[in-house]
């Protein structure tokens, strides 16, 4: 593995994740985190077969999210670095997101020197002496947490930290600079990570050999699927058992919009998904928890029929739950079990579903699904989409569809405003394809200097900002639920479109306040291959698809004839 008979131990680790296929370390850097960009460094001048790239954010927040990005269209590793003090303190509610969504990510965080623990050093956190306590702090949104005291322990403690980060959740190694800086025995990296073992799946095949004989099924699948390469074994599954299928908001990419599929589930979901439930013999939960966000308007249909899941963890609701990290191998053995030829033939209708009904809105700028609309009809297929929570994302979870041969990612698990910037780049960096980031501008305030990073490594992302001067959801939720009496939540209007074109002269960059100018960017920022930048003008008092807002608008309904 090493270069060398003896190695830094910042070496070791850089060259250790390499094996992993881990070819771009996100982070930001930092006198206390500064060997290991030496270490990429050195690995790239030395007469390696591989090389490793350093991507240095605006914030290690964004760092965060690069690595959640990048393992969430890898189903790999993503790994993240931060220095000591504030800078690893800016990584937890990046790592927050990764642990609530059990995505893979190593976090390598700098620590002073362990000569300076408990003296009162700078941005010292070894919780001695009354300081804070970085090892506690992370352990609490981490599957596995250590501070690595000793040069030697490192083979040890990376090995820990890769195997429970691969089960689903960051970890994290607190690195202290003179650790880091020592030499160690170049011994080979081989985690003990687990190989999937077979699923026991006789209660589900008995729950399906039932439900078959006196109705229909219903599946419900949700991100798993797509991170564990689950795509085409879930497809064989709804043909074997000619199941109707729904999707959790994160999982839009893991089925088509073909003949079967019921729509989204949840808050912003679709209300032909809730009839078939409630009409079902058996409901199948195939890699999802079906949180609230998923589950919302389901409850009542999901009680009054039988529910079974497959998945890495027990949904929150009630099933029969079977355990399975190895979605495409158990997937494929029920198809197997109940395959019937005359239903091979792909169903190749496209779906029609009922459109939650928002109330006119008066104000300025495109409706949410105008805009929507418009990006759709300019995304090639396998461009991957990544959107921000609140009133854009409910519009893009209810309205967009994905294409085909893509991942569509929107961060349910903590909705951290911004998560789409840097989780959209660290995606693009690792396909080395299109992908659409579709934000707020109250995200796009948060992290969206991001772009710089996006142009700094000339990384294939269109950010597409909506820009209604707010933060809309609040100003729905103050309108909704206070009347209107005041409003903290609503902005002196900018002019992003010229303002990012203004500040990075070489970066395409559009202001779109028309269909026809929002289709005009679109397809001039088709034939570009870098970055580009579109800000879309919305209506700050339109309310989206989202049915918590919808339910308490009584001249509205979350059913309607009118059809996507």
């Amino acid at each position: 593995m090493s270069r060398n008979s003896q190695s830094r131990v910042v070496d070791y680790i850089v060259d250790a994740v390499a094996t992993l296929g881990v070819r771009h370390i996100f982070g930001v850097d930092g006198a206390n985190i500064e060997d290991l960009y030496d270490a990429i460094f050195c690995m790239n001048t030395a007469a390696a077969d591989i090389a490793m790239t350093g991507i240095v954010a605006k914030h290690e927040f964004s760092a965060a999210t690069m690595a959640d990005g990048y393992s969430r269209t890898t189903s790999g590793l993503g790994v993240v670095a931060a220095t000591s003090g504030g800078g690893a303190m800016n990584l937890v509610s990046g790592l927050a997101e990764a642990y609530t969504s059990r995505v893979p990510v190593l976090a390598l965080i700098g620590q002073p020197p362990t000569a300076h623990e408990g003296t009162g050093g700078f941005q010292d956190t070894s919780g001695l002496a009354g300081s804070i306590d970085a090892q506690r702090l992370f352990a609490e949104i981490s599957r596995y947490c250590a501070r690595v005291e000793r040069p030697e322990d490192i083979a040890e403690h990376l090995d820990k930290a890769v195997a429970a980060a691969m089960r689903g959740g960051p970890a994290v190694l607190l690195l202290p600079k003179d650790i880091q800086q020592a030499t160690v025995d170049a011994v080979a990296f081989a985690p003990q990570v687990r190989v999937p073992s077979p699923a026991d799946l006789d209660s589900a095949i008995a729950a399906i050999t039932g439900a078959r004989r006196t109705g229909k099924i219903v599946i419900v699948a949700g991100d798993q699927v797509a991170r564990n390469d689950a795509r085409d074994q879930l497809r064989r599954l709804i043909l074997a058992l000619d199941a109707e299928i729904g999707v959790a908001p994160d999982a839009k990419d893991v089925y088509p919009y073909n003949d079967g599929f019921c729509g989204v589930a949840g808050t912003m979901g679709h209300a032909e998904l809730v009839d078939a439930v409630t009409n079902s013999a058996l409901c199948v939960l195939v890699g999802t928890r079906l949180p609230i966000t998923a589950r919302a308007g389901l409850d009542a249909a999901l009680a009054n029929t039988t529910v079974i899941s497959i998945g890495a963890e027990q949904p929150f609701t009630s099933t029969t739950h079977t355990h399975s990290t190895d979605l495409a191998g158990d997937l494929a053995r029920l198809a197997d079990t109940f395959s019937l030829a005359e239903l091979e033939a792909p169903r190749d209708d496209v779906a029609r579903l009922t459109t939650l009904r928002v109330p006119d809105a008066t104000g300025p700028g495109l409706r949410y699904r105008d805009a929507v609309d418009t990006i759709a009809a300019h995304l090639p297929d396998g461009t991957d989409v990544f959107a921000d929570a609140g009133n854009t994302g409910a519009s893009v979870v209810h309205h967009l569809r994905a294409t085909p041969d893509s991942r569509f990612v929107v961060a349910l698990g903590m909705g951290g405003m911004g998560y789409a910037f840097g989780a959209g780049i660290g995606s693009a960096i690792a396909r080395d394809r299109r992908t659409f980031v579709i934000a707020g501008d109250g995200a796009f305030f948060m992290h969206g200097m991001e772009i710089h990073t996006a142009i700094e490594h000339d990384v294939p992302v269109t950010f597409v900002v909506f820009n209604n001067n707010a933060h809309a959801m609040c100003v729905t939720r103050e309108h909704i639920f206070y009347q209107d009496r005041y409003s903290f939540n609503r902005f002196r209007p900018s002019m992003l479109g010229e303002g990012i074109a203004a500040m990075f002269p070489t970066l395409p960059a559009f202001a779109a306040r028309s269909q026809d100018e929002l289709a005009t960017a679109l397809q001039e920022i088709a034939a570009t291959s870098g970055p580009s930048f579109i800000a879309v003008d919305c209506d700050p008092d339109e309310i989206p698809p989202f049915a918590p807002f919808l339910n308490t608008q009584p001249t509205t309904s979350p059913t309607t004839e009118e059809k996507s």
